[in-house]
């Protein structure tokens, strides 16, 4: 292990630039004359194409975030069956929040004729979907 070299001509010294005319590589530093190149910070930026419109500007940005959709929570009559009601069974809000099909209920003040209610409710609107199958009778109201 201690007799281990690299390959000749693998590595080679760091050139060191601007330290006399004798060494080779002073006065301009190996930049020649002038021109872009030859300036500190002699480079283009990424994405630039010499003043033509950029790529990422000629193509064209593509959708948008609908502030106004609404998202709902879906219940497959598949997961209803999973979840083991009981045959001729109402399926309400209730029911599908203890089950876990949908999140839990939130409460909601309500007013009426001078007195306050509170009722719980979905925070999102539920689809029932008929993905799956089921051989129970349900009375399912959503």
């Amino acid at each position: 292990m201690s007799q281990l070299k690299p390959n000749a001509g693998s590595r080679s010294s760091r050139r060191r630039v601007g330290r006399g005319s004798g060494s080779g590589h002073g006065k301009t530093s190996g930049r020649g004359h002038k021109g872009q190149k030859s300036r500190k910070s002699g480079h283009v930026r990424r994405g630039f194409e010499g003043g033509q419109m950029p790529l990422i500007r000629r193509l064209a940005k593509r959708g948008f975030n609908n502030k106004w959709r609404t998202e709902v929570d879906v219940v497959n009559v598949g997961s209803l069956a999973a979840a083991k009601f009981q045959a001729g069974s109402e399926v309400n809000l209730a029911a599908l929040a203890a089950a876990g099909l949908i999140p839990k209920l939130v409460p909601q003040n309500r007013r009426q004729d001078g007195e306050t209610t509170v009722d719980f409710v979905s925070r999102r609107p539920v689809k029932l979907l008929g993905n799956g199958t089921i051989d129970v009778a349900l009375t399912v109201s959503v």
